[in-house]
């Protein structure tokens, strides 16, 4: 950084370092489990700077720009709810499948408990197609669970291709809106991310799309064109998974001097992997699993902040990811997951082997591991995945992986 650059920081990153240090902030900032997380003090206050808000596309809905993920247990937890709401992080994601239902539920109680605030929140859920197409009656039990008239966002789950946004969905959304039961409409995906968006940048109909976004993808020359696609388009864009980790864990050298490079600068590599995406404008808001106040903490005076990257700093970033790059699943299944005469969903498998290793959150890992069918799990380590390594494009060692994922996860 520049003599320039510290004579111009903000005081309130500087008051915020202060107590961060008292209270041990820079934790790690990826997700973590639906589990019951450590209690930390109410007392963690933040500066009084507002949480910068961005445009969702078109909508004219005006969003913050870090937004609460729900994989975590909100039922126990719901002081989280309130500070969240007064450190400004008025966009909170959720989705039937969270917990069995119990993140939605334990936002429903908040509302119920707090309904003024209803109004305050644009509210996130989701729906799979993996448990059906009955999407009416399950969106009435959201509605139940979340104690809410109406959702302010409606996801399809995790999709892995835009034909499976077929013109049905359409009409049911539109009915819905209608109906007066939901106010925008989209999709969340994992897999294959650039084919979704650039199909979804012609679908008049998505308002909004939450997809895997960070510094390791966002200077590929198709993701870049997808995201612009759809900025074009009007689509409201979350980033999510900004963190970049991958379902193998090693140490690099390159990730020690970066850590020591950005903490020297005042903040840490996670916040500066989170502020990598915040530099793209495109992105409405980004969508981050925060279990605990420190977490949130950290996250937060990461967004208000709004300290920009060097360009050293972005090439350090790079550097790392190139170093690391056979470690992190892409999302490109389309690449792999036929190539055995039978469809397994290899980028599904990779995303639970990174709860496990770079979350470190193995009770996560497991549990969405579980809701794999049963034939693909039992199939994992006797099939063979010689085909589907020779078509990854990061050399990814597909096989071995697979053997583990059984062994740890099952």
């Amino acid at each position: 950084m520049s003599s320039d650059e510290n004579k111009n920081d903000k005081p309130n990153r500087r008051d915020f370092l202060k107590k961060a240090a008292a209270i041990g902030l820079g934790a790690a900032v990826g997700g973590t489990a639906l589990r019951r997380p450590r209690r930390a003090s109410a007392q963690i206050a933040l500066p009084k700077a507002p949480m910068p808000r961005r445009p969702f596309g078109r909508s004219g809905i005006k969003v913050s720009t870090l937004s609460l993920g729900g994989m975590f247990d909100i039922l126990n937890n719901r002081l989280m709810l309130a500070k969240a709401l007064e450190w400004g992080i008025d966009y909170w994601d959720t989705a039937e499948g969270y917990g069995g239902g119990r993140s939605e539920e334990g936002i429903g109680r908040w509302f119920a408990r707090n309904p003024d605030t209803r109004k305050q929140v644009f509210l996130v859920t989701k729906l799979s197609l993996r448990r059906g197409t009955d999407f009416t009656p399950r969106l009435e039990e959201c509605l139940k669970r979340l104690h809410t008239d109406y959702i302010d966002l409606l996801f399809v789950h995790g999709i892995s291709g835009i034909n499976e946004m077929d013109p049905g969905l359409e009409s049911w959304s539109q009915a819905m809106k209608k109906a007066g039961k939901l106010r925008l409409f989209g999709f969340s995906t994992h897999s294959n991310m650039e084919d979704c968006l650039e199909g979804a940048a012609r679908l008049p109909w998505i308002d909004g799309i939450m997809f895997t976004y960070n510094y390791r993808l966002m200077h590929e020359p198709r993701m870049k064109a997808a995201v612009e696609a759809c900025y074009r388009a009007g689509i409201g864009l979350t980033a999510m998974k900004t963190q970049g980790g991958g379902p193998v864990k090693s140490d690099s050298e390159s990730e020690i001097e970066m850590a020591g490079r950005f903490m020297r600068k005042g903040f840490t590599d996670h916040q500066a992997r989170l502020m990598a995406v915040w530099e793209d404008k495109r992105i409405a808001s980004i969508c981050s699993q925060m279990p605990n106040l420190t977490i949130m903490a950290t996250n937060a005076a990461a967004a208000v902040d709004q300290t920009r990257l060097s360009q050293s700093d972005r090439a350090m970033l790079a550097q790392y990811a190139r170093e690391t790059c056979s470690d992190y699943c892409a999302g490109c299944s389309r690449l792999c997951s036929e190539v055995i005469g039978i469809k397994v969903p290899i980028n599904d498998v990779m995303r639970c082997l990174m709860y496990a290793h770079s979350y470190q959150d193995l009770m996560l890992a497991r549990s969405t591991f579980e809701t794999l069918p049963a034939q693909t799990r039992a199939l994992l380590d006797r099939l063979d995945f010689n085909e589907a390594e020779r078509s990854c494009p990061r050399n990814l060692p597909i096989g071995r992986m697979m053997k583990e994922a059984t062994n740890l996860l099952a």
